[in-house]
């Protein structure tokens, strides 16, 4: 079963920078990685290659105005204890 756990907030530049860097910290951090998603603090646990990924997308909706879109994925396969 898959299990989602999403969250967005208003968030200034530095507040969003600071937010990918400390996501940032802790893949880099040996064991286990500690994520924020809101409230809800989960433990993940990325091996040393990850698949990697990055959209952009720029939109013109005839209302709204102009928006831009960034997602980053990150993904990858848990190792299975035997």
């Amino acid at each position: 079963m898959a299990e989602t756990t999403d969250h967005s907030q208003q968030a200034s530049r530095d507040e969003a920078a600071d937010l990918v860097q400390e996501l940032a910290q802790e893949l880099r951090s040996e064991g286990g990685a500690e994520v924020r998603v809101g409230n809800k603090m989960l433990t993940l646990s990325p091996p040393p290659e990850l698949e990697y990924g990055i959209e952009v997308k720029e939109r013109s909706p005839m209302l709204g105005g102009p928006r831009e879109k960034v997602t980053v994925t990150l993904e990858w396969k848990l190792e299975t204890e035997s």
